[in-house]
């Protein structure tokens, strides 16, 4: 008769390929998630290429020109004539706006340097050209 206790011990063992599968699944999660939090405030258009372009911070200020020439201010529409005024709003107490100007490549040259003038008659704001890179 064997007695229990003539059995050899096995050392106590944690398996932990489960716990690595549920780390990397959280860590792939987070990565993909953090993906959809970047802030775009303007609107999607196809920006002509620069090879001598720097990274700008945020600006509060983003105007857009789309292929047909629309103008809108941070995703809102807006003439030609009313962009002074709401630059100016936006500006408030800031000594100085960095306007972001986001232009169709296939748009008039015309109708970027009407809105490049209204902007430059604002005191205070600095103006940035979007492009991408080649």
């Amino acid at each position: 008769m064997r007695l229990l206790d003539d059995e050899p011990d096995l050392p106590a063992q944690i398996n932990i390929v489960p716990m690595i599968d549920a780390i990397f699944a959280i860590l792939a999660f987070f990565i993909i998630s953090t993906l959809f939090l970047t802030k775009s405030e303007g609107l999607p258009v196809s920006l002509p290429s620069a090879s001598t372009s720097q990274r700008q911070e945020s600006a509060p200020a983003t105007v857009t020109i789309d292929a047909e020439a629309q103008i809108f201010l941070n995703r809102e529409p807006i003439a030609i004539p009313n962009l002074t005024a709401a630059i100016t709003d936006l500006k408030g107490e800031d000594p100085q706006l960095l306007v972001i100007l986001n232009a169709d490549e296939s748009v008039n040259h015309g109708a970027v340097v009407k809105v490049m003038d209204q902007l430059r008659q604002i005191e205070g704001v600095r103006l940035a050209i979007a492009t991408t890179q080649p």
